[in-house]
């Protein structure tokens, strides 16, 4: 299992965390699906849990910050300097959702809202890197924008963080893979949910999970209470899910070795 043991890259999806009524009733279901160890949640961290994988970290779970928000999971990216991209944030026409602070010695971050209103936040690491283990099952593997504002999105986050980006369009689906400054590999992606008209009333960054066997990953989730809202299908990427978590909060499954037809080729 290779572990991560430094800070991300700036503009790379970093972390994920899930904001619930009840942290410990997620926390249940998130270690049944995934095979989590799930700690924490005393006050000294506002009843904030942490997941781990083999004892490395791989995901948060917290409670809602004020009663009546949706359960959400939350795409956190890293960044060098938390205030300098707050600035960013608001110049590219985003706002501050919670403007930066500091927690504890961990690091430093803020959540904002981009154009289009989807919330997201930043991680400047300090004691704590982000996630340690991903790219494996029972670890994020992905995370990418849902949104009807396709094209105002690319231009906010290319603004904030610096992605160029290659795109994917045909008939049934118009894609763009968000690549940071300097690197050649994509990071994440924002898909235009105009193209299979369901586009979001709130639109919102998935987070997908690797999960090997991916059909029983999905019995198992409805045998934990979740709801099954895209039904299993093969791509490229591999076979794919989307489900809602008990509490509300949307996730994703992809099983990265059933793979089914060519890879899409970017425009241009």
């Amino acid at each position: 299992m290779p572990v991560r043991e430094e800070a991300w890259p700036p503009g790379t999806p970093c972390w994920v965390d899930c904001q619930v009524d009840d942290p410990a009733k997620a926390g249940e279901f998130y270690a049944a699906l995934f095979g989590w160890d799930v700690l924490g949640g005393g006050e000294d961290t506002g009843g904030y849990l942490m997941a781990f994988r083999d004892g490395q970290p791989v995901a948060g779970i917290g409670p809602k910050p004020e009663v009546g928000v949706p359960s959400v999971w939350t795409t956190y990216f890293a960044v060098l300097d938390a205030d300098a991209s707050a600035a960013a944030v608001i110049a590219a026409g985003g706002r501050m959702l919670v403007p930066p602070f500091d927690v504890m010695e961990f690091g430093r971050m803020f959540v904002a809202a981009d154009v289009s209103g989807a919330p997201f936040a930043v991680w400047e690491a300090r004691a704590h890197n982000g996630a340690a283990v991903h790219n494996e099952h029972g670890a994020f593997a992905w995370n990418d924008l849902r949104t009807g504002t396709f094209d105002a999105a690319k231009t906010f986050y290319a603004s904030v963080f610096g992605f160029t980006f290659a795109e994917f369009d045909d008939a049934t689906m118009r894609y763009a893979t968000l690549v940071p400054p300097g690197h050649t590999d994509p990071v994440g992606g924002i898909n235009d949910d105009t193209r299979n008209g369901a586009a979001p009333e709130q639109p919102y960054w998935l987070a997908w999970f690797q999960f090997d066997g991916l059909d029983d990953g999905l019995k198992r989730a409805q045998e934990l209470g979740a709801t099954v809202l895209l039904p299993a299908q093969d791509g490229p990427f591999g076979r794919m899910a989307i489900l809602a978590a008990p509490q509300g909060e949307l996730f994703a499954l992809l099983d990265p070795s059933e793979t089914m037809g060519e890879m899409p080729v970017p425009k241009g």
